[in-house]
């Protein structure tokens, strides 16, 4: 009876797993759009992976990535607006 209590419980956890991994997308919803912006935004980075992990970040939250390579932050007021730690901008 012990063992066929371990199965079952084996089994629920499995499914409840599968279950709420359909529910949680562990990409970003807009991961294309996200992606291929903030491929453009950091293209000229001198730490390209540390610029596309916040850019993406920063995508994700305002659905939007300004112009160009610098600046143009005007485009996309809450990515301009959004701020580390130290009060330095957050987003490249």
């Amino acid at each position: 009876m012990f063992v066929k209590m371990k199965v079952v419980f084996a089994a629920l956890l499995l499914a409840t797993l599968v279950l709420t991994s359909s529910f949680i997308n562990p990409t970003h919803a807009d991961s294309d759009f996200c992606d291929s912006k903030c491929k453009v935004r950091c293209s000229k980075a001198g730490m390209m992976d540390r610029c596309l992990k916040y850019c993406g970040l920063c995508c994700e939250e305002c659905n939007c990535v300004p112009s160009g390579t610098y600046g143009n932050k005007d485009e996309c007021p809450c990515y301009r607006d959004k701020k580390n730690s130290k009060g330095n901008p957050k987003c490249p």
